[in-house]
């Protein structure tokens, strides 16, 4: 063998086993960091938790008992009438002043019967989740998409009518598609987008 061969053989050896070195070190370290990562279903279930809890504790502590002390009530134009933001408007204030923060994450009420075209499915994902939520309530629809060019995790999590305020806002609303609600019915879903790998 020519001394260039052996140079050239040598050479892509010491590359291979550079590169066979190289992930074989990036898995065991992946490996060693996977106990201290959090998947992306228990991340989107904390923030679904935390989510409903908020809005709930505001809908039944102060919509309700400030409305049946007659102090004040929570009003669709809540800005401009000086009320309260109604509970689903509370929750889409929320989660818009959250995606200012830059952080990528966002969440948002939508139904396949908005009162508001913009609060309807905003791609197939969307409307697949809506669908299944309908059907399964207690099981969020979870999975990854690409928006824009990026990975992101999303949940769809099945959005109940928790009190009465829920129901009568829905009911009489003139731009409500639906018009039947309950008290517990599933009006829609909670969408929560988180991302993956920055």
């Amino acid at each position: 063998m020519s001394r260039p061969a052996a140079w050239i053989l040598a050479g892509a050896a010491f590359a291979f086993v550079a590169v066979v070195t190289y992930w074989t070190i990036a898995l065991v370290v992946a490996e060693a960091r996977k106990p201290d990562m959090v998947p992306p279903e228990k991340v989107i279930e904390y923030l679904h938790a935390v989510i409903e809890a908020n809005r709930t504790n505001y809908t039944k502590n102060v919509v309700e008992k400030l409305q049946e002390q007659g102090v004040v009530e929570a009003v669709e134009h809540w800005k401009d009438e000086k009320g309260l933001p109604l509970p689903a408007q509370f929750l889409m204030e929320s989660g818009r002043l959250v995606s200012e923060k830059g952080h990528k994450l966002s969440y948002r009420l939508a139904s396949l019967t908005p009162i508001y075209v913009w609060n309807g499915p905003t791609s197939d994902f969307e409307r697949r989740g809506l669908e299944a939520v309908m059907k399964e309530p207690d099981k969020p629809f979870m999975g990854f998409v690409r928006i824009s060019n990026a990975r992101y995790f999303q949940g769809v999590y099945a959005d109940r009518a928790v009190s009465q305020t829920c129901v009568t806002c829905h009911n009489t609303h003139p731009n409500s598609p639906r018009r039947d609600y309950k008290l517990n019915d599933v009006m829609g879903g909670i969408v929560i987008t988180i991302p993956i790998g920055e």
